[in-house]
């Protein structure tokens, strides 16, 4: 029991250090958003960026490229300038009770995307019943908003050097409009870096980033969905990287999975590890401890309900090796968010709420693939799109 007590300090006193350690570097406003489960407001607010009207249905981009280190960690975008431009919806139809976006990947049997469809070339269906596209864009120039969650639990201590590398990668990767933020999690989730769109200080973030303690996997997830409404886009998405199982959250697989299914937000994940070890069985004490989980086992069966659930992809690495793997998996992801199709739609009946099945076809090419959220949870007695729908 001594060495088990003095491991516990030991975690404790390594997860405190860390978290010193980002108050030296966080702005007090961004500490302040940090960590604690909270449940979802009725109505979150959909955010346009600062300059922009809301009555049009373009935005158009400012033609500006990412601007070097700066202290401004969250620069106000400018006036319209000449560049790409960003569709979004209507006001009225995002004001329009039940009305709901998702995001919509298509690829051809080699794999690759398939981006040059039409709005007639798509068919859409909730529960079951074709519903009109009210809404159609390609999302090439789009931008997002991203939150990348990290675990740094002690498991993840020699695999660490290898994520930073990745996970820097997929932010240089990113169009230079979007917007992130990142979380480190072990027994809890830790806000490093609110919302941003000066890549450097999220990858300023990633060399703080310190491996002790156990997973908060679902709390965490929680947190960065509740968290990720405040993005300044339309078009959301949270990256998970993990190399265990939760052993530390409050909430259960079953509330996390609702909450995507609320929130519209794309969720990427990747796992490190062997989602088939064996676990290790309670021998002391005559048998009368249960069996924990191997180090080396990672909930790959959640993972990948969580980003089938919301029309993402699940990455599996049975090792981190020398990161090549995971860097290939963050370059997929960050390709994919410029390789999609947002649909907009009403769902029917929205007064009574509840949870509404999707499907999505292209019947003018029968032999690519159709990736969307599997449903939508439609709030009754609000107006979705502008309660921070995807």
């Amino acid at each position: 029991m001594k060495i088990v007590a003095r491991w516990n300090w030991l975690s404790s006193v390594a997860i405190a250090a860390t978290a010193a350690v980002a108050v030296l570097v966080l702005p007090a406003t961004g500490w302040a958003q940090q960590g604690s489960f909270n449940p979802p407001n009725p109505a979150p607010t959909f955010s346009i960026p600062a300059g922009q009207t809301r009555g049009g249905t373009t935005l158009e981009l400012p033609s500006t490229h990412q601007q070097p280190f700066s202290t401004n960690n969250n620069p106000t975008l400018g006036a319209p300038q000449s560049g790409p431009e960003l569709s979004i919806a209507p006001r009225a139809l995002r004001g329009q009770m039940g009305y709901e976006q998702v995001t919509v990947t298509v690829t051809n049997q080699r794999g690759g995307y398939v981006n040059d469809l039409q709005r007639g070339d798509f068919q859409l269906f909730v529960d079951g019943n074709q519903r009109p596209i009210q809404f159609f864009r390609h999302d090439n120039n789009t931008p997002v908003s991203i939150g990348i969650l990290v675990d740094t639990s002690g498991s993840m201590d020699v695999k660490l050097p290898q994520a930073r590398a990745a996970i820097a990668q997929f932010i240089d990767d990113l169009n230079p409009l979007d917007d992130v933020f990142l979380f480190a999690f072990n027994n809890r989730p830790y806000l490093l870096q609110p919302f941003t769109t000066n890549h450097m200080l999220v990858k300023a973030r990633l060399e703080i980033l310190q491996a002790a303690g156990q997973t908060a996997l679902f709390d965490t997830i929680i947190d960065g969905l509740m968290e990720v409404r405040h993005g300044r886009w339309d078009k959301k998405a949270l990256l998970v990287l993990t190399d265990g199982m939760d052993n530390e959250s409050s909430s259960d697989v079953g509330t996390v999975v609702a909450y995507a299914r609320r929130m519209g937000v794309l969720i990427y994940t990747i796992g490190i590890g062997n989602p088939n070890a064996t676990p290790v069985t309670g021998g002391l004490f005559g048998g009368f401890l249960p069996s924990l989980p191997s180090e080396d086992e990672v909930d790959a069966k959640t993972l990948q309900a969580l980003s089938s659930e919301t029309g993402a992809k699940f990455f599996l690495l049975r090792e981190v090796g020398d990161g090549a793997a995971l860097r290939e998996a963050c370059a997929q992801m960050a390709n994919e968010l410029q390789e999609q199709y947002t649909i907009g739609f009403v769902a029917p009946d929205a007064g009574g709420g509840g949870y509404r099945s999707l499907r999505v076809d292209v019947p003018s090419h029968p032999d690519v693939h159709v990736r969307v959220r599997k449903g939508v949870t439609v709030a009754p007695e609000t107006a979705s799109a502008d309660a921070g729908g995807p």
